[in-house]
C-alpha cells in the first residue's frame, strides 16, 4: 500500500505500525479467571460486568496509529440494557406461542403457520438490528485522543431481512457509522465472492448425492442376504468426517474472502483498511480455539475473547493520511440502551 506525504499537522498512517496488539495472555488471565468466578457465584449476572472488564483491557492494548483506544463502557449500562429488551421480549414470544399453539388445538393449523412465520420473520429482523446497535453502542464507547464513535441513526429502518446481502448490510451499517466529525464510507461489493459462496452450497449437495448412492448400495446388499463389513462402516465414518472438513473450509474460504473485501472497501476520513487473514489463517484460530477448550476442559473458553481480538488487530493493516489537530468530538448521541438486544438474541461479539 502506498502511504500519501506527511503535511503539516498531519500524521502519517504506516501499515506495518498503524494498528498494533500489545496485550499477552499472562496479562490476561487475571482478569479471565476473575471474570469465570464472579459470574459463577452471581449465576451468570456479573458476565455484563466481565464483558466491561474484558474490553476495557483489549482496548487500552490495541494501539492505533499515536495512541491507545479506551473503552468507556459500563457492565451496569449493558445489564440495564439487556434487563428492558429481555423483559420486553420475553412476555411478547411466550403469548406469541401461546396462541400459535392454541391455534393448532383448534386446527387452524393454516393460521399457525402463517402467524409461525410472521415470528420467525421478526426474530431475524430483530437480530439484525440487534447487530447493528451493538455496533452502534461499541463505537459511542469507543474513545481514540479524547474522540468517540457512532451513529446517530437508529437502525430500525435498515434492510435487515435480507441475510444472503452480507457486503450490503455490512455497508449500510458502516456508511451510517461515524468517529468524531468523520464518517465512514463503505463500498463493499460481491465481485469475487459469489463463486466461492456456490463452493458453499455445492458441498452439502455432493454430500447428499453421495449419502443416497451409499443408501442404494447397503439396500442393494441387504436386497441380496449381504451384510455391510467393516471396511463399509470404516468409509462412511471417514465420508462424514471428510463432509465436515470440506464444509469448513469452503467456508472459511467465503468469509476469509468476505473479510478481505470489506475490509478494504472501508475507510475513513483518508485512512484505508486492509484485513490480510487467509483461509489457513481463520482455520489456525478455529482449531487452535478447538483444541484449547478441550485440552482445558472447557476453562479455555475464557481466552476466546482475547484470541479473537488479537486475532482481528493483528490482521489489519491501516494507511493514508490524518489531520490529527481538526478531530473534534462527535455529535451523535451516546446511546443509552448499550447491547440489550444482541444480548439477548446471544449475538457474540469481541
Amino acid at each position: 500500500m502506498n502511504d500519501m506525504n506527511a503535511a503539516h499537522g498531519a500524521e502519517d498512517v504506516q501499515p506495518e505500525t498503524a494498528i498494533e496488539f500489545t496485550g499477552t495472555w499472562r496479562e490476561y488471565l487475571p482478569i479471565a479467571l476473575t471474570n469465570l468466578l464472579l459470574t459463577v457465584v452471581t449465576l451468570g449476572i456479573y458476565r455484563f460486568w466481565a464483558k466491561a472488564r474484558e474490553r476495557r483491557y483489549l482496548w487500552s492494548r490495541t494501539r492505533f496509529i499515536d495512541e491507545h483506544l479506551e473503552w468507556t463502557g459500563t457492565g451496569k449500562e449493558m445489564f440495564v440494557g439487556f434487563l428492558i429488551v429481555f423483559l420486553i421480549l420475553l412476555p411478547v414470544f411466550y403469548l406469541a406461542n401461546t396462541f400459535i399453539q392454541g391455534l393448532v388445538l383448534r386446527g387452524e393449523t393454516r393460521e399457525a403457520g402463517l402467524l409461525f412465520f410472521v415470528l420467525y420473520g421478526l426474530v431475524f429482523y430483530l437480530i439484525g438490528v440487534a447487530r447493528f446497535r451493538a455496533l452502534r453502542y461499541r463505537l459511542s464507547r469507543t474513545w481514540w485522543h479524547g474522540i468517540r464513535g457512532g451513529s446517530a441513526d437508529g437502525g430500525w429502518a435498515l434492510g435487515l431481512l435480507i441475510p444472503w446481502a452480507m457486503t450490503s448490510l455490512w455497508n449500510d451499517r458502516w456508511n451510517r457509522m461515524s468517529f468524531g466529525q468523520h464518517q465512514f464510507e463503505a463500498a463493499a461489493d460481491t465481485e469475487g465472492l459469489f463463486a466461492r459462496w456456490l463452493l458453499v452450497y455445492l458441498v452439502p449437495v455432493v454430500g447428499f448425492f453421495i449419502l443416497i448412492a451409499a443408501a442404494g448400495s447397503v439396500g442393494s446388499m441387504i436386497t441380496e442376504g449381504a451384510q455391510p463389513g467393516p471396511g463399509f462402516l470404516v468409509a462412511m465414518v471417514l465420508g462424514v468426517i471428510g463432509f465436515y472438513a470440506a464444509f469448513l473450509l469452503v467456508s472459511l474460504s467465503y468469509y476469509a474472502a468476505y473479510y478481505r473485501e470489506v475490509a478494504l472497501a472501508t475507510s475513513i476520513a483518508g485512512i484505508r483498511f486492509e484485513f490480510d487473514a487467509r483461509t489457513r489463517d481463520w482455520l489456525k484460530l478455529i482449531l487452535g480455539n478447538i483444541a484449547l477448550i478441550i485440552i482445558t476442559l472447557g476453562v479455555g473458553a475464557l481466552f476466546l475473547g482475547y484470541r479473537n481480538w488479537a486475532f482481528a488487530v493483528r490482521h489489519m493493516e491501516a494507511g493514508g493520511e490524518i489531520h490529527l489537530d481538526t478531530l473534534t468530538q462527535s455529535t451523535s448521541r451516546a446511546p443509552g440502551d448499550a447491547e440489550g438486544l444482541a444480548d439477548a438474541f446471544d449475538i457474540g461479539a469481541f
